[in-house]
């Protein structure tokens, strides 16, 4: 750990600062080997922490503008210029808490993703239930898992039915019915009746477990951001050595050479781009877009590829009655009525989109009687003194005139789900509901391009059908369905050829992508804490257009930054030749740094307008 940017950082600025005005203090009152000591008691620290973070750093192999620093530094002290050192401590510590404060993200914690895991499970044993911890269960124990529950580990469904929430898994917003000898997936949660799991798999094999570790994994193998500053270090190095070593061969002048290296100290690069960063985190905060930190704004200046998730990305993320198709004289809202009014003795997640879309219309609902509910199958029952049925087609088809609701569908687009309603043993119709695409999708697309976006993927965990419908009514360059979340993370390492790739999502499906790719959007207003956990960047509202325009903002920030660099190393290399000709000592070359800096950060300041 870099030693400057630890916890001491504050501590080192505080008595740089205090060095200063105890030396200035003492040289005034003419104490001046007073002031010499205080200025290197000051200096010392600092040099200290300089000559651990650039051991550590050759370590790795990386060669940092820390070396021109503390060069500075140990020549000020070593040729008798304290003050000089103290200033260049002072610049240089402070630079450093700015870049801290500006680029250093937090280490991501999984405890939300962690939160979602059951820890207990109810397993039958000697004719009875007990309560068990997740680990202690085996392959062939059968489970009971209650509505509301989170399934603990994979399994096959030992009941004739279960009603199972895969969003977490993968993006679905609709429950899924599974049937009695079909796969269940860990992650996923019970939103019907109570029902049989016999399990497949351990808690630490199960699916679930899986995409912690696939976060675990991509965190660990996403290459670090590379530091604006640290691309220009070698060369900007080289040079100051260069011409130090020139000064002193033809002056011989150990006061020139420390006044190169003082004012060769690369402040513009150490502290006009995290200014300009931190400005412009500070301005796409204000859009409603949380970057973590400079090296994410960075990256977001440069994404070239964007992969998007669908479900509560491009999508609103839960289910909506798009069309009633009728198959009688009854009209569509009558229908609608007469099913969301059954719906209200059903807890069923597509029973909660139907009433949502009566009370929409403003049609009055109905108490329904003589309820009877087949969990995952559909649900019967009297309202207005009419025997209703509402639910899936085989369970609605059994009850009415024997009429296959599958006959309207033939001209529909693909949706997550069909209910189909039948009245006094009729069809009435088939209630169609889907995922809307967001308003500002297109938009969002449109906008992505004129930004110098190049190529976009949408990625869906729904099936195939349903992601290729919503890609063909979107710009989009590949529709990739059926993606497990380690299929997430397979598109995105396929397309950092084209350049920094960036993912947006929201679920917990699509955490391993959004800790893989160069950076991670999460829909964080709406979407899962995981999601925000991984992700780069988390959109604190429920729109997408914040994003192009935080985009905008980081390239700006970006653009300012590299200015700051290149005005601030002209004047810095000017001031070098003055002080190689002997024209400014170093205390006054120490001060004209400072102006230079403050130069550049006025003018990296400029990120925030």
């Amino acid at each position: 750990m870099d030693f400057i940017k630890t916890k001491y950082a504050n501590v080192l600025v505080a008595i740089a600062g205090m060095g200063l005005l105890i030396g200035t203090a003492c040289w005034w009152l003419a104490a001046a080997r007073c002031a010499d000591i205080a200025w290197s008691i000051a200096t010392a620290p600092v040099l200290l922490g300089l000559f651990v973070q650039i051991f550590t750093s050759l370590r790795k192999g990386d060669v940092g503008l820390d070396v021109v620093a503390a060069l500075s530094m140990s020549a000020a002290l070593a040729f008798g210029e304290p003050l000089a050192g103290n200033v260049v401590a002072m610049m240089y510590a402070g630079g450093q808490l700015l870049e801290t404060f500006a680029q250093g993200r937090a280490r991501r914690e999984m405890t939300a993703l962690m939160g979602r895991v059951a820890h207990t499970a109810m397993r039958y044993s000697g004719g009875g239930l007990e309560e068990v911890s997740i680990g202690s269960i085996r392959p062939a124990d059968r489970l009971l898992i209650r509505h509301g529950e989170v399934l603990p580990v994979d399994g096959r469904i030992a009941s004739p039915v279960a009603v199972l929430d895969l969003s977490a898994l993968t993006g679905e917003s609709i429950p899924r019915k599974v049937l009695s000898g079909e796969e269940a997936l860990s992650g996923s949660t019970s939103t019907g009746a109570a029902f049989d799991l016999v399990a497949s798999r351990t808690a630490a094999e199960s699916t679930y477990s899986g995409i912690v570790r696939l976060v675990e994994a991509a965190q660990a193998s996403r290459a670090p951001m590379v530091r604006i500053a640290d691309r220009y270090a070698i060369g900007f190095l080289l040079l100051t050595l260069a011409i130090a070593s020139i000064t002193w061969f033809l002056t011989e002048d150990t006061v020139r050479v420390l006044a190169v290296l003082v004012v060769a100290t690369p402040c513009p690069l150490i502290l006009a781009v995290p200014v300009a960063l931190m400005a412009g985190m500070s301005r796409a905060a204000g859009m409603g877009v949380l970057v973590k930190g400079g090296a994410m704004l960075e990256a977001l200046a440069k994404v070239r590829t964007v992969i998007l998730d669908k479900t509560g990305t491009l999508t609103h993320g839960q289910a909506e009655v798009s069309e009633i198709i009728i198959a009688g004289a009854m009209p569509e809202t009558e229908i609608l009525r007469f099913a969301a009014s059954l719906d209200q003795a059903s807890g069923h997640v597509v029973a909660s989109a139907l009433i949502r879309a009566a009370e929409a219309r403003g049609l009055a609902l109905s108490p329904p009687h003589d309820v009877t509910e087949s969990p995952g199958t559909g649900i019967e029952g009297v309202v207005d003194n009419r025997r209703v049925v509402v639910g899936g087609n085989s369970f609605v088809r059994q009850r009415s005139d024997n009429v296959d609701p599958a006959a309207l569908l033939a001209r529909t687009q693909p949706a997550t789900m069909t209910v189909a309603v039948a009245i006094e043993g009729k069809l009435s119709g088939v209630i169609v509901l889907a995922d809307r695409v967001r308003g500002d999708a297109a938009a969002l697309l449109t906008n992505l391009r004129r930004a110098g976006v190049s190529r976009i993927v949408l990625a869906s965990g729904d099936r195939s059908e349903i992601a290729e419908a919503v890609g063909k009514s979107l710009d989009v360059d590949l529709v990739l369905g059926d993606l497990s979340p380690d299929a997430k993370v397979r598109a995105v390492h396929a397309e950092r050829a084209g350049g920094p790739v960036m993912m947006v999502g929201d679920g917990v499906n699509d955490a391993p992508a959004l800790a893989a790719a160069d950076i991670g959007v999460a829909m964080g207003a709406r979407g899962t804490a995981s999601s925000s956990e991984v992700a780069g960047v988390v959109l604190l509202v429920d729109e997408l257009a914040p994003l192009v325009r935080a985009m905008a903002v980081a390239r700006r920030s970006r653009s300012i930054a590299l200015q700051s660099v290149f005005a601030g190393l002209g004047l810095s290399l000017a001031a070098m030749a003055a002080a190689a000709f002997g024209y400014l000592p170093p205390v006054q070359g120490a001060l004209l740094q400072e102006l230079i800096d403050v130069a550049v950060i006025l003018n990296a300041l400029r990120a925030l307008r």
